[in-house]
């Protein structure tokens, strides 16, 4: 009996590598990747200082790119001329090996801090050694390095003087040295055709990878300062906002002020004027009776008043966060009406309550108790005696719509307009009554940090009506 073997059949075509070689080579790949782009990363910070602006620093990596890839091709060029047949003398290799050595002497100096220095041997070293070469008779194919350096010194030299003389010493060489002269005892070109292209390509390559590094680095710089501009203009329209925001805070605050030291005289004087009668001259009851209800007016007021003066103070200091919950309209509707029954059967106003048990709103329960009571006080302060106030609620899609409305002396448009805008406005009620205009001020913020809005209607003699939408529970 023959057993056949379990290992696999590997047919021609189908062998695959090991496992993970791919990946392997994969992370070897990344590696270097990474590599490189940290080594160019501090080669351009090479001689880098606090003191350098942005726009100085780009200059600088760019600066200390050039001369690192010119170094290696100083180093290239004699190996390949080493490796060549062809026969070249001593002269062509001292140039060959000059270009190495001032990219090294230039990034020393550009290490050591010595960058104007170093402008100053790139600028004038590689134009002066490569001219040299051309007046001792030798034609290398390096004469378009006269407008590479005259280019670079246009956007590196900041000095006026000194970036005309190198652009003068580069210009004035090229033109006579690659243009007027034209005789040389040796020429590379005939010596070896390749090598002479190859130096051609390479100065024209490094014309335009200077190009290339000077736009996108002058790109970079202008998208650094468009991305400083806009963050300035952030800050401005951000201060611009706080200061704004602080005026009138400091406005409402002024005018609060004025409001406690004007409106709180009235009920302690009252109260004042009331004890000291009683005490001075024995008053009998029945002048007392006759007093009391002045007090009483003044003292609902005041009331009122503390109580708007302290939730405002918590609404600046953002103590008082929204908390929505459910809320039985109609239950607080109801407690509302019992608080201000007595301020309502002093002017024989009737309250009536219109709406349904099972209408249920989603907002901050203590909020809403605040607007609802607010309105109400203002409905019975601006309506006559012997008037009527109706207290509704209904469902309107996915919201709840509150409703005061009265029969009471109404708004003018100017004073809607006013109120609209949420400034200050109040008025002598239809009884004397004091305002002040922060209840309603109140209700509006209340209101729109539950979601809500306020719609006002009202007609001058006939009344108005305050409405204020919430979200409804779901």
């Amino acid at each position: 009996m023959r057993f056949l073997s379990q290992k696999p059949l590997l047919l021609p075509g189908r062998l695959k590598p090991p496992f993970g070689l791919d990946g392997e080579w994969q992370v070897k790949l990344k590696a270097a990747v990474v590599s490189s782009q940290h080594f160019f990363e501090r080669l351009k910070t090479i001689g880098s200082q606090s003191a350098i602006d942005e726009y100085e620093k780009r200059k600088l990596g760019i600066f200390n790119q050039l001369n690192f890839f010119q170094l290696v091709t100083g180093i290239i060029i004699p190996i390949a001329g080493s490796l060549s047949n062809h026969h070249f003398p001593l002269i062509a290799w001292i140039v060959a090996c000059l270009p190495a050595t001032i990219s090294i002497l230039v990034l020393t100096l550009t290490h050591r801090g010595r960058y104007d220095l170093a402008q100053i041997a790139y600028f004038v070293l590689y134009p002066l050694v490569t001219s040299i070469v051309y007046l001792w008779g030798i034609n290398m194919g390096i004469e378009l390095s006269f407008i590479l350096y005259g280019i670079l010194s246009v956007f590196f030299i900041q000095d006026l003087s000194q970036m005309l003389f190198a652009l003068g010493l580069s210009m004035v060489s090229y033109f006579v040295l690659a243009v007027l002269c034209k005789d040389y005892r040796y020429q590379l070109a005939t010596a070896n055709v390749w090598f002479y292209f190859f130096n051609q390509s390479l100065a024209i390559v490094f014309i335009f990878y200077g190009l290339f590094l000077i736009k996108k680095e002058n790109t970079g710089y202008q998208h650094s300062i468009l991305q400083q501009k806009e963050e300035i203009a952030s800050k401005s329209l951000l201060l611009q906002q706080q200061t704004d925001e602080l005026t009138r805070l400091n406005g409402f605050k002024n005018r609060l002020f004025s409001i406690i030291a004007h409106d709180l005289k009235s009920p302690i004087y009252a109260l004042r004027n009331l004890f000291r009668n009683m005490q001075q001259y024995d008053l009998p009851a029945e002048e007392i009776k006759g007093m009391v209800p002045e007090v009483v007016n003044e003292l609902t007021y005041t009331t009122s008043l503390m109580e708007n003066l302290l939730t405002w103070a918590r609404s600046q200091m953002q103590t008082d966060a929204v908390k929505p919950q459910m809320i039985d309209v109609f239950g607080l509707m109801e407690d509302v009406s019992r608080m201000l029954r007595l301020q309502a059967d002093a002017k024989n106003i009737m309250i009536r309550l219109e709406a349904g048990d099972e209408i249920i709103a989603y907002a901050d329960k203590d909020m809403v108790h605040l607007i609802l009571r607010n309105l109400l006080s203002n409905a019975i302060k601006y309506t006559p005696e012997q008037g009527c106030i109706d207290v509704g609620a209904r469902i309107a899609g996915p919201q709840i719509e509150l409703y005061v409305k009265d029969t009471g002396m109404g708004i003018p448009p100017d004073a809607l307009e006013k109120i609209q805008l949420s400034n200050f406005y109040t008025t002598k009620g239809t009884a004397g009554e004091s305002g002040t205009g922060l209840g309603l001020m109140l209700c509006k913020e209340f209101i729109t940090r539950n979601q809500g809005t306020l719609h006002i209607n009202s007609t001058p003699g006939k009344g108005s009506t305050f409405t204020v939408t919430l979200p409804a529970a779901e």
